[in-house]
């Protein structure tokens, strides 16, 4: 039975996204099916006034075989992104204002604000663009409103995707080997300008809750690591360092760090706007990382902030191959009339699995098992028997 399916990509760009966009449209067609590109996330489903052709024009893009021919080629998202919430809007669109939505009110520092729980609406734009069914590509937060949409009775499968790895019910997520590919890379470039200078490297990558791209990084290029997971002692973790670098014959040494890792005592800083699913940016921890050697030792640095460089470019062969078969699987779930399911890796196998709860919250490092806390390092020991991406879903 021929199918209309709504496809889209919500929070950040990975290599990879195109590659789900490209698989899922090409194997639609040869089953009769038509797909749907809903642009900017689920933005595309709360801010599209489909009484407007312009609007229309601007969040929904039907996708074929012509328009997604070369996409997989290039990394970001051909159907572009946002943070959107729809259940948790700070404020309405000009198609919606004067409409009454369920409000939900807060307060935090003595300031009140609400928040408007658009569902209803995305509920009735789903119905009337036709759609049967909805694949959402996304991490934890965009795949915590599929969530939602499932338990509202939408038909719908997930596919996810972050670099941080950190969306439970899956050992892998698009963008991870990417990203670890790409930190690999510019550490080792970046060993010669340490090197050259004597000084410690210290390395900012993403990781906000999980210190998965943080430990992996270590694990390739063998050196220290900071993960969320696991405050270290900042006295401890500086005479490391150091003794790293007099032991090294061309005195300098390296370390990596999650945006999120902490030592003891040590306050997280916070700024700007919460996004749409309550997430302030974080100050660089590797910038006051700096700041606590330079007052304690002699000893120089060198702070590089990767982040955004490893979401860039296109996919590596990893994340194309999982994307690819990712799609299918997506894919396949709606031929055969099944919802409320996520592609995933479990056990080293792919596999459907479901859209994770949201209850509770993104996926951990489990420190006893992958974290040496004595060394500040990954664990290499007892790796036999593992799946390849060496955790458990």
């Amino acid at each position: 039975m021929s199918k209309r399916i709504g496809i889209l990509t919500g929070g950040g760009d990975v290599p990879g996204l195109n590659s789900v966009i490209k698989e899922v449209t090409y194997r639609a067609t040869e089953n009769d099916c038509e797909v749907v590109g809903v642009r900017r996330g689920w933005e595309g489903l709360t801010h599209v006034n489909l009484d407007d052709p312009d609007s229309k024009a601007r969040y929904i893009l039907p996708l074929n075989r012509d328009n997604t021919r070369t996409i997989d080629r290039y990394g970001g998202t051909f159907l572009h992104s946002s943070r959107t919430n729809p259940s948790k809007m700070k404020s309405l669109p000009d198609s919606l204002r004067g409409q009454e939505f369920p409000q939900a009110e807060s307060v935090k520092g003595g300031v009140k604000s609400v928040t408007y729980d658009v569902s209803g609406q995305v509920l009735k734009n789903i119905e009337k663009l036709g759609i049967d069914y909805v694949i959402a590509i996304g991490g934890d937060d965009t795949l915590s409103y599929a969530a939602r949409l499932d338990k509202l009775g939408i038909p719908i499968v997930a596919v996810p995707k972050t670099m941080d790895n950190d969306v439970r019910n899956t050992e892998y997520c698009i963008g991870f080997s990417t990203a670890i590919t790409r930190a690999t890379d510019a550490i080792n470039r970046q060993r010669t300008t340490v090197g050259s200078h004597e000084r410690i490297g210290l390395f900012r990558v993403f990781g906000r809750d999980a210190g998965y791209t943080a430990l992996y990084t270590a694990y390739v290029t063998n050196i220290r690591c900071c993960i969320p997971e696991y405050k270290v002692n900042l006295e401890k973790l500086i005479g490391i360092l150091s003794t790293d670098k007099r032991k090294n014959p061309s005195n300098y040494c390296l370390l990596v760090l999650s945006e999120g890792a902490q030592w003891e005592g040590y306050v997280q800083r916070e700024y700007g706007e919460p996004d749409a699913f309550g997430h302030r940016k974080k100050y660089n921890i590797a910038e006051a990382l700096s700041d606590e050697i330079h007052n304690r030792t002699k000893d120089e640095t060198v702070v590089s902030d990767l982040t955004y460089d490893l979401r860039s470019g296109a996919p590596d062969f990893v994340d194309k191959l999982v994307a690819s078969t990712f799609g299918t699987m997506a894919l396949d779930c709606v031929l055969e009339g099944k919802s409320g399911l996520m592609s995933a890796i479990v056990n080293g196998r792919y596999e459907m699995m479901p859209i994770p709860d949201p209850k509770l919250g993104p996926r951990k490092v489990d420190v006893e098992s992958m974290y040496n806390t004595e060394r500040y390092r990954p664990n290499y020991a007892n790796k036999t028997g593992l799946p390849i991406f060496l955790t458990k879903a």
